[in-house]
Parts: structure tokens; C-alpha cells; sequence
């Protein structure tokens, strides 16, 4: 692989634009990265569809997937002082969004920068410093003083999407990424890096790559791709929330610089414990680190593809500390990881492996 391509396509990716249905510049970014590897192809929904090149459209077909979306906020209401009401678009806990720098697009597409509100501490009662807020509670100041301004002279409307204002940092010293949307922008630059690096590769199976939309709404893109691929078999990434900074040491199951994560099962999801243990074995006897993980909570595309294909699935995820706040860190050396496990495992299948399943 090449690391200063990877890196510059995940600071383009995290620092885009692009909360759940308005995923077109995340979209573009990744149609362009891998528009030499495929026939590239996009739904109505912004879910986007690379055919591989080399595909024979005999063989077993491999499903890839990532989510292009990310988690952040909507315009709801614009009140009379000029602040605006919203709501969360993706999970979020109300402790995390108080006084953070978020970015509101106006009716020309231009992204204008703004402040979630809080209450200064000179004035908050003790009780109000004790609480935790309420979304409802809460607005974002684009630094106006009337409605008037912010609809005729800033040409903010409701609906208008709302993400972080982070941009992407590579701190070489530790060889650790930060920024924001690593969930999932992780897992689509993963994506197109797994397409890259099986160029020009023989392989036994066919792969459609898929990059869906609204994850984090529902898995709603995924009802889509799944039906259109039809896959045999799936790999889907993902940027998982870390667990290392606040579990006691036999709870972390998704350490940074401890591989992916692959998980066994969430609220949405009981992964294929055959192909499981074979992509855990091969990242054994390929010395790649890898961890696996069982969760209480969470959701993701595998679920969706799994139960409409019945297709064998594993939800392969590079650990993301501080998931679904403004600011995560990522290790370099896991998104590695991630990579090479992935494409051993595609190298390793034909109709037979997957059989075994």
C-alpha cells in the first residue's frame, strides 16, 4: 500500500461534508479514488456501486461495504433571536455537543461556521451545573441576532445539515490519525484501499464493492445495495467504538493498536461464527493482529445484508476512540491491519471456502 495516498484520502474523507442523507461529497471523494479499479455506478439514494475489474459474473460474488454517512445535526426551527433549534441526526449523548464548532450548509451549499450554545458558568444555577443538558434545551449560533438575518442574509433553512467542524490531523510521532467522522470514513477509505491493492490480482470470486448511505439512520442504504449485489458472501467495515480508555483489561475487545475488531454479535447481528473463525485463524497464521468483540449494543450493515442475502457476514471494524463525539483518534497501524487481513482473506476464496460457511 501507499501510505501517503492512504492518508491524504482519509483527511479528504474525514474532513468532508456529510451526515446522514447528504452524502454527496464523501461520495464524489470515493468515487474518484477507485474510478481506475471498476465500473462505478450511483443510485438516487447516494449509494454508490463499484463492479471490479476482473469480474467474470460466474463466480461466487463477494459483497465489500462501508457506510459514506456520518453522525451530526438538522436544522429544525430558526427562533426569533436568531439561534437555531435541531435535532440529532445519528446517536448521540447530550453530554458530548454543548460549546463544540459545527458547520450549518446554507441554501447555496456553503457550509458556515457556527457554535452549539451553552449557558457561561457565571450565570448557571447549581442545580444547572450538576444536570445534564437536553438536546432540546440546546441551539447553534451562527453569530446573527434575528431570524430575519439568518434566513434572508445568511440563507440558512430548516433542514439545513449540520456536522463537527474538525479538521483531520496525522500526529506521525505516534502514528495515530485524528479528526471526525472515522465512523465510518475509516471503513470507506478501507474500502477503497482493498479495491486498490487486489488489482490486477486473480482471484476466484467476483467483488461489488458497495459504499451505502444512512447508516446511521437505520442501515437504510444497505436495504438497497444488498438487494441490487446479491452477494454470496460479505465483509463489511467499520470504525467500531473503542473500549481501551475506561474497561478494566479483560473488557477490551476493541483496543487501539490491537487490530480490527471483528465482532460475534450485537443488538443487530449474530456474524456467521463459521467465517468468523476462518478470518480469525488466517490473521493467526498471517502473525496480523486482530481482536474479537461481544456487544450489548449497537447496529450495523452487516445485519442488513445478512438477513435480506442470508449471505455469510462478518463486520471487520478499526477501532475508533471517542466514536460519535466530535473529535476520535485512530492507529495507523490498525487500519494496516485491517487491509492486509482483508485481502488475504479475498485471495483466499473460492466457491468451495465459502461453501464451508
Amino acid at each position: 500500500m501507499d501510505k501517503k495516498r492512504s492518508l491524504q484520502l482519509l483527511e479528504k474523507l474525514s474532513n468532508a461534508n456529510g451526515v446522514s442523507g447528504f452524502e454527496d461529497e464523501v461520495v464524489h471523494l470515493f468515487s474518484e479514488a477507485v474510478k481506475d479499479l471498476g465500473e462505478v455506478t450511483e443510485d438516487p439514494m447516494r449509494n454508490v456501486y463499484v463492479r471490479r475489474r476482473g469480474n467474470t459474473g460466474h463466480r461466487p460474488v463477494v459483497q465489500l461495504d462501508a457506510h459514506s454517512d456520518e453522525v451530526g445535526f438538522m436544522v429544525q426551527a430558526i427562533k426569533p433571536n436568531g439561534t437555531l433549534r435541531f435535532v440529532t441526526i445519528g446517536s448521540w449523548a447530550p453530554v458530548n455537543i454543548p460549546a463544540h464548532k459545527v458547520r450549518v450548509r446554507n441554501r447555496d451549499g456553503v457550509y458556515l461556521p457556527a457554535i452549539i450554545t451553552s449557558i457561561p458558568p457565571h450565570f448557571m444555577t447549581a442545580e444547572q451545573k450538576k444536570a445534564v443538558p437536553k438536546i432540546s434545551d440546546m441551539a447553534i449560533d451562527v453569530g446573527a441576532t434575528s431570524a430575519e438575518e439568518v434566513k434572508n442574509h445568511l440563507k440558512i433553512d430548516i433542514g439545513a445539515p449540520v456536522v463537527p467542524d474538525v479538521r483531520f490531523e496525522y500526529l506521525d510521532h505516534r502514528d495515530v490519525m485524528l479528526g471526525k467522522a472515522f465512523d465510518n470514513r475509516i471503513g470507506t477509505a478501507c474500502l477503497a484501499d482493498t479495491l486498490r491493492e487486489l488489482d490486477g490480482q486473480d482471484l476466484d470470486v467476483d467483488i461489488v464493492a458497495s459504499l451505502s448511505a444512512q447508516e446511521e439512520v437505520g442501515e437504510r442504504g444497505a436495504q438497497v445495495t444488498v438487494k441490487k449485489i446479491q452477494p454470496d458472501l460479505a465483509i463489511v467495515f467499520e470504525g467500531p467504538p473503542a473500549d481501551d480508555t475506561f474497561s478494566p483489561e479483560y473488557m477490551i475487545q476493541t483496543g487501539m493498536k490491537r487490530g480490527p475488531m471483528l465482532r460475534d454479535r450485537d443488538t443487530s447481528i449474530i456474524v456467521n461464527p463459521r467465517f468468523q473463525k476462518y478470518v480469525l485463524d488466517r490473521a493467526g497464521a498471517k502473525g496480523i493482529k486482530a481482536q474479537h468483540a461481544v456487544r450489548t449494543g449497537g447496529g450495523n450493515d452487516g445485519a442488513v445484508i445478512n438477513l435480506y442475502s442470508g449471505a455469510p457476514t462478518i463486520v471487520l471494524g478499526i477501532p475508533v476512540r471517542y466514536a460519535h463525539t466530535p473529535y476520535s483518534y485512530v492507529a495507523f497501524e490498525d487500519y494496516v491491519s485491517a487491509l492486509k487481513l482483508t485481502v488475504d482473506v479475498l485471495k483466499s476464496l473460492n466457491a468451495e471456502v465459502i461453501g464451508r460457511f
